[in-house]
């Protein structure tokens, strides 16, 4: 496992600032937290280079753009050698309709977040793609309702 890099209140609140808005100017980040530009311009550049900032992205709204089904998938795998677990992880990355893949403990061996625009091609994906994949014993879907809480991926 990775060290956790060693962060002051300042990289904190900066990185509290940016997951809340990655698009803000480096001169409204530094007034936000407190500090001068260019200081603050220095912070943002050591922790994306130490690759605690992995990245930036923009949101989407999936709906408005035509991907109404949101959906997870838990997938058991006839055999978890670290082989075949590699295996699979790899063939989620063929997969459009998986946006994340997750590797994960307990009675499933990979959590899928599944985006899809209609019903049919999420279903086409899951009985076609997915249980036809060679080494897939079972797969446990699960259609969302409706999103109750949208925050930042981690708690600062």
């Amino acid at each position: 496992m990775a060290d956790a890099f060693d962060l002051d209140s300042i990289d904190l609140a900066i990185l509290r600032e940016l997951q809340e808005d990655g698009r803000m100017t480096n001169v409204e980040l530094a007034s936000r937290v407190g500090i001068s530009a260019p200081p603050c311009l220095r912070r943002v550049r050591r922790l994306e280079e130490a690759g605690v900032i992995a990245g930036y992205r923009a949101i989407l709204d999936a709906g408005k753009l035509g991907q109404e089904i949101v959906a997870f998938c838990l997938v058991g795998l006839h055999h978890q050698s670290d082989a075949e677990l590699k295996a699979f992880a790899t063939l989620t990355a063929d997969w459009p309709l998986v946006r994340e893949a997750w590797m994960v403990s307990g009675e499933s061996d990979f959590l899928l977040h599944c985006i899809a625009p209609d019903f049919r091609t999420f279903q086409s994906f899951v009985l076609d793609e997915l249980t036809s994949t060679e080494n897939v014993d079972t797969v446990r879907s699960a259609l969302t309702i409706r999103k109750v809480k949208d925050e930042g991926l981690v708690a600062l």
